[in-house]
């Protein structure tokens, strides 16, 4: 059976919303799962300069700087197919006391959907 663009959206979906859930419960081992190990994040510091570089870097801040939100609430505002790519908008808020807009980058790899890239605006 062929693949249609229902089950990727769907199993798209299931990998946003195990990021969404290693956020609200303060844990990276729920979200490491959706990205791939060469993944990056990339964003804007406060002092207005690019930020980031590998993915270990989320899982770290995750682990240490956040608490368990249960209260967030996330919206996969949007997701986008073609064939093996794929981008998604997510926007969150109040994880941890912030709130924040994600765009990831996936790719279709050996059958399964992951995250190569994240870049996220955090708003005031």
């Amino acid at each position: 059976m062929t693949t249609t663009y229902v089950q990727d959206y769907n199993a798209i979906v299931a990998v946003l919303e195990q990021y969404n859930e290693g956020g609200k419960q303060a844990k990276s081992e729920v979200m490491k799962p959706a990205f791939s190990e060469h993944a990056t994040i990339f964003g804007i510091n406060g002092e207005g300069n690019l930020s980031g570089g590998p993915i270990q870097g989320l899982f770290e801040t995750i682990d240490t700087a956040f608490r368990p939100s249960p209260e967030a609430k996330a919206a996969i505002v949007r997701v986008d197919i073609v064939g093996t790519a794929a981008s998604a908008r997510i926007d969150t808020d109040d994880i941890s006391g912030f709130r924040f807009t994600d765009f990831f980058n996936l790719l279709k790899v050996d059958g399964r959907w992951t995250v190569v890239s994240k870049i996220y605006h955090t708003h005031a």
